[in-house]
């Protein structure tokens, strides 16, 4: 069992940056790999990127490659998540979601998901 909550999340103008976090609980937190997925109004919950359990591999969906950052710190049983570059499109509620499989692109493939935060970016 992992609980998982975000925090992070707030109101930013297009082009500037947040930082989320993704907080675990659970004393196996390294075994598992931790996406991040995020749901607009009215559409799909996408994936956004992923981490795997020692942090060695990386994912990331085209519409954020080079402006986001995933990381994770094992001893803290924390995952970040560094949002730059920010688009009013990039407007969301965020999710973080941990798999104790390697890193997947599909939400089902994470039985474990926080309650999200909210990131609203202003044009």
């Amino acid at each position: 069992q992992v609980e998982l909550v975000e925090s992070g999340g707030g109101l930013v103008q297009a082009g500037g940056s947040l930082r989320l976090s993704c907080a675990a609980s659970g004393r196996t937190f390294s075994s598992f790999a931790i996406g991040w997925f995020r749901q607009a109004p009215g559409k799909n919950r996408d994936f956004v990127a992923a981490v795997s359990g020692h942090g060695g591999f990386t994912d990331y969906a085209d519409s954020v490659k080079g402006r986001f950052t995933i990381s994770r710190d094992n001893a803290k049983n924390t995952v970040y998540l560094q949002l730059d570059s920010l688009k009013p499109e990039d407007t969301a509620v965020y999710y973080c979601a941990a798999s104790p499989y390697y890193v997947r692109t599909e939400a089902s493939s994470y039985p474990y998901m926080g309650q999200g935060t909210q990131v609203t970016v202003s044009s």
